[in-house]
């Protein structure tokens, strides 16, 4: 056992999270048979099989379940050492991996990105988009150090930074701009168009409209905003989008957009980290960028 090595753990991970040799070896920036050849003399070393091994798919062996967890706990305190050597440097250097959920990062990210560039240029960024769900997960397994999500997440083990509201307004399409503003109760009878399962949108959405999220629904559920966008352009029914999202997706869309009167449904975006992260207080410098990035696209503080 003296003979395992860190690389081949990383790489063992990658293989395990991602169910696929050549997509981890792409992650690990190697090549496939050099990760294969890690993967082999780790299997040898412990002197059991890790993956089994299908024409399409890569599966954990019931050793590999159980050696997952023991990688995953070892990676993360490895990651944790690095971390606990750079919270004790003025400035925030290396690698910082941020996650965004979809119906944010297309419109903040790019100005979170000049904005982080510009005031700590020693930062190497990792950005990864994702649902909540996912991104919560990695940020429990730490390959991630950060997530910008619509708060609350309301798990224990993680430290919410709020950063800014922002409202949802209503796309409809252009012919029905001069009508009233349809509130919850006449939004559950039109045909509402709403993002699939998974995103934290969708059940925002759902909930302002009090509409049972377990009710079957024969309408059209996307995988992005843009989609949904479209598809109202075209006739089929309405949307709500964040209001960050319409410089960007009502451009080139026949819609109307319409904001809705107070009380007007919301959500408050913020960051989360794990508290045991050492880099606490260099994460909170990131979290005063991404709000400078905000401010500066005019979303409310």
């Amino acid at each position: 056992m003296n003979n395992i090595t860190l690389r081949q753990l990383r790489y063992f991970e990658a293989v395990a999270r991602l169910s696929h040799f050549g997509q981890a070896a792409e992650a690990c920036a190697v090549s496939q048979p050099a990760l294969s050849v890690q993967i082999k003399e780790l299997e040898e070393t412990i002197g059991a099989k890790l993956f089994e091994r299908g024409a399409r798919q890569v599966r954990l062996t019931r050793m590999g379940e159980e050696f997952a967890g023991r990688v995953q706990h070892i990676l993360r305190s490895v990651d944790e050492l690095g971390d606990l050597a750079r919270a004790g440097r003025d400035r925030l250097v290396g690698r910082l991996r941020i996650g965004v959920i979809p119906t944010i990062a297309p419109y903040l990210l790019p100005s979170v990105v000049e904005v982080l560039a510009r005031d700590h240029p020693d930062i190497d960024l990792r950005l990864r988009e994702t649902i909540t769900p996912r991104l919560i997960d990695e940020l429990k397994e730490g390959s991630l150090d950060i997530a910008i999500v619509a708060l609350p997440i309301s798990e224990p083990a993680f430290k919410e930074v709020p950063l800014f509201e922002e409202e949802f307004v209503l796309v409809r399409p252009q012919r029905d701009a001069d009508q009233p503003v349809p509130g919850p109760d006449r939004l559950r009878e039109m045909r509402l168009l709403l993002l699939e399962e998974g995103h934290c949108f969708r059940d925002q959405a759902l909930s302002f409209c009090a509409i049972n999220r377990s009710a079957p629904r024969e309408l059209l559920d996307g995988s992005s905003l843009s989609t949904l966008v479209q598809m109202v352009g075209a006739g089929i029914g309405v949307t709500l989008i964040p209001d960050m999202a319409v410089a960007v997706e009502t451009r080139s869309a026949n819609v109307a957009v319409a904001h809705f009167p107070d009380p007007a449904p919301k959500r408050q975006i913020g960051m989360v980290w794990r508290k045991s992260n050492p880099l606490t207080k260099e994460l909170e410098q990131v979290a005063a960028a991404v709000q400078r990035a905000a401010t500066a696209l005019g979303l409310g503080v």
